[in-house]
Formats: structure tokens, C-alpha cells, sequence
């Protein structure tokens, strides 16, 4: 006779097992629905190319989910797996440089990307050169090179890439700089009695350094202004500019700067010094050229006898302010002039370089041989 089986009764803790896992089946069903359905429909995202204008700043080291989700949190895109999604399929993305963006609210993932390597819609930037002065300049064949307020000024413009350009005027930009205090808007403590002292026009000139600046388009003339001196600030520091006799030593790094290519430049930083040791008149036709506006290597009989500050053929002495930004290599040479007893010099080849001489007599022959191989 054979025994009947036991039956074996659920117990609570049964019960809850069996809950637990009908709870994990369907949590895991739902997982796979969700995932299957953004692979069908994609990530949450906008449609279109948005409206508006968004500014947005894109930092150093950013990787696509950062830039994402900056996006993100400025209602650019709906989310930031929408931008990352489409920057996969837009290899330039990986490429953006740091800077600002001039972008829409509520774009679609893919019109954001495309946006951003859209050289149109970077703003705030500029690269100033070397031997640039704040006024726009003019060759003797007409031509016009902007200065670094109109740099400036077009660095502010917004709306230019939808054909609607709103900039910072040149003018409000020199208005701000005529009316500023220069600690509240970040002179060098080293140039505030050259700023202090030059004409109203001129106080930032020589100030602004070479190189590129990412600066925000949507401050004030102020703001602006500060901004762009806070990061040239940093890189005359790094020159070498500090203390007392730094503004001196700008002043005639920016006449080295126009008047000598760089291989030059320790020798007419000395030819500089040396003239200015026996107060002889420096006689550079680029400082009578500056207050002109004129971008040339000679000067008029006219202009070299007109009487004002810049006019070195008149006066001795080194001019009142620098008259042009100054780039490191012309830094270096006036802060460490090559040795040697020239008071002399002219661009002797049709490369550019220049000829030095100790007495006028060898000068005169210079210019001879400059003149007859059409160099000067």
C-alpha cells in the first residue's frame, strides 16, 4: 500500500518570492518595450531649426554629452541624448573649439550639430595681430585694414548668420573707453598714468596683445572692454610687463613692431635706445604715420612737418602711448636690445630686412643700395 504525497502549503515568504519575480519579469519587459521603443523613435527631441537666438558657450575639454547637455539646460534641444545622437552622424562636432555659439531655442538634435560647426554662428571671436593699432588703417593703394575696435565691435555681433547683424558700435565702444576708469576696467596697474595721460582715443592703444580672444557678445561696451583687457592682461604679464618703466618699454616695443620684421627686431630696439641716449630725435616714420591712420613705409615731407605728439622727426623722445598692439617677439627685443653702437637703419631688401650703420655716411650708402634694388 503505497503512501499519498504530502502537499506541500505555500507559505507567506512563497507568495512573496513569486510577487518578486512576476515584479522583475515585467519591470524587465517594460525595460525592453522602452528600449526597443527609443530605438524605433529615437531620443526626445524638437523638431526643426528653432527660433529666437540662444547664446551658449562651448568650454575647453568639453566632450559631445557636456556640450549636450549645456544644450540641454538652455532649452537649445529637448535633451541631450537628442544632440548626442546626431553629432554621432556629424564628425566635425568632435572638432568645435571652445568659444561662443549663436544658436536657436528648441532646435532638433541635428539642426543643433549642424549649427555648431557652421563657421557663421561662432561669435565673440577675434584674433588680433601684431602691429595692429585701434583705428582702421589705410594702404597707399586704398585698401583698409580694420583696427581692434572694429575687431572688437564685429566680435559682438549677433543675428549676422540669419542676415540681422546687431553689433557694439565702434563708436560706444570708444565712448566707453574715453569715459573709463582704468582699474574698474582692467588696465595693468603699470599703465594707469599712460592711460591716464593719453588723448581719450588713445588710451587703449597697445594695450590689447596679440592672439586670440573668446569674449561674450552680449555685454556692455564695459563689459567688453574688460573682458578683452582681462585676457591681454594676462599675456603682457607673461611677456614680461610689470612694474615700473613696463608702459616705457610697450611704447617703444610697438615702434620695433612697425618699423622691423623679426629677425630685426633687437637691432632697431637698440638703434631705439641708442638715440634716445644721446637725445637724438628718433625720426621712425611710423609714429608720424599713426595719428594719420596710414599703413606705409614712407612718410610726406608734409606729414614729417607737421607739429604734433607723434611726429619724431620734430620731437625727442619716445611718443606718449604705443602706437600699436605688440606681439612677444618685439616684447622681447625691447626689453633685451641686441648690443651695439648703430643709430641707423633702413630696409635695405625687397624681403624686408634691414641694413644698420653707426655713422650717416654709412647710412646714406645703405640707402643707395636700398633704393637701387628698389627696396626703399
Amino acid at each position: 500500500m503505497t503512501t499519498p504525497p504530502v502537499r506541500h502549503r505555500p507559505t507567506p515568504a512563497d507568495f512573496r518570492r513569486r510577487r518578486l519575480a512576476l515584479l522583475a519579469s515585467a519591470l524587465l519587459a517594460g525595460a525592453v518595450l522602452v528600449a526597443g521603443s527609443l530605438y524605433l523613435l529615437g531620443p526626445d527631441d524638437y523638431a526643426g531649426g528653432g527660433s529666437g537666438s540662444v547664446v551658449v558657450r562651448v568650454e575647453a575639454g568639453d566632450s559631445t554629452s557636456a556640450i549636450g547637455e549645456s544644450l540641454a539646460e538652455q532649452d537649445v534641444v529637448r535633451s541631450r541624448a537628442a544632440f548626442v545622437s546626431a553629432a554621432s552622424d556629424e564628425p566635425a562636432v568632435q572638432r568645435v573649439q571652445p568659444g561662443y555659439y549663436e544658436l536657436r531655442s528648441q532646435m532638433s538634435g541635428g539642426a543643433a550639430a549642424e549649427a555648431l560647426v557652421d563657421p557663421d554662428r561662432r561669435v565673440g571671436f577675434m584674433d588680433v595681430k601684431g602691429g595692429v593699432q585701434l583705428d582702421d588703417t589705410r594702404a597707399p593703394n586704398g585698401a583698409v585694414s580694420p583696427g581692434v575696435l572694429s575687431q572688437i565691435s564685429q566680435a559682438t555681433c549677433l543675428g549676422a548668420a540669419d542676415g540681422e547683424a546687431t553689433c557694439t558700435g565702434v563708436d560706444e565702444l570708444r565712448a566707453a573707453m574715453a569715459s573709463a576708469d582704468p582699474e574698474a576696467i582692467g588696465v595693468p596697474d603699470w599703465a594707469h598714468d599712460g592711460f591716464r595721460a593719453a588723448a581719450p582715443e588713445r588710451r587703449m592703444e597697445g594695450l590689447v596683445a596679440p592672439g586670440p580672444y573668446d569674449i561674450d557678445p552680449r555685454g556692455s561696451p564695459e563689459d567688453v572692454l574688460r573682458e578683452v583687457l582681462a585676457i591681454s592682461g594676462q599675456r603682457l604679464d607673461e611677456g614680461g610687463l610689470t612694474g615700473e618703466g613696463a608702459y616705457r618699454t610697450l611704447v617703444l616695443a610697438s615702434i620695433v613692431e612697425k618699423e622691423a620684421l623679426a629677425p630685426d627686431m633687437p637691432k632697431v630696439a637698440r638703434v631705439i635706445e641708442n638715440r634716445l641716449g644721446v637725445n637724438q630725435r628718433l625720426e621712425m616714420d611710423s609714429t608720424v604715420n599713426y595719428p594719420l591712420d596710414v599703413q606705409a613705409l614712407r612718410t610726406t615731407s608734409e606729414a614729417r612737418g607737421t607739429p604734433g605728439p607723434y611726429n619724431t622727426y620734430l620731437n625727442t623722445g619716445l611718443p606718449p602711448t604705443p602706437v600699436a598692439s605688440v606681439s612677444t617677439t618685439a616684447l622681447r627685443a625691447a626689453e633685451a636690445p641686441e648690443a651695439g653702437q648703430w643709430l641707423f637703419f633702413v630696409r635695405c631688401t625687397t624681403e624686408g630686412t634691414s641694413c644698420f650703420a653707426v655713422t650717416y655716411d654709412e647710412h646714406r650708402g645703405n640707402v643707395a643700395r636700398a633704393q637701387a634694388a628698389g627696396a626703399f
